[in-house]
């Protein structure tokens, strides 16, 4: 049986974005965030992008600065780190 993953995305004021389920994250700078969630890949664009805060207890990330655009990457893309870990249990 499939487990059925879950995830939140809240956006104010195009300044901050809490995102849920996050599982790893491949780059970030000023401009662009890419992460691995649960539900795929994840890229935030942006200016002056940073990250407030991350809980790799809990998956919640906050992204603050001028948010652009949000957009899903590849579905079943995962991180390199996740793959390995699967491989190796």
């Amino acid at each position: 049986m499939e487990e059925h993953a879950s995830q939140l995305l809240t956006v104010e004021d195009r300044k901050k974005l809490r995102v849920t389920g996050v599982t790893d994250m491949d780059r970030f700078d000023e401009r662009e965030i890419v992460l691995y969630t649960s539900l795929g890949e994840l890229t935030v664009t942006g200016k002056e992008l940073h990250i407030g805060s991350i809980s790799t207890e809990t998956g919640e990330l906050l992204v603050e600065g001028d948010i652009w655009g949000i957009q899903y990457g590849d579905k079943d893309k995962q991180s390199p780190l996740h793959f390995l870990g699967r491989v190796f249990r």
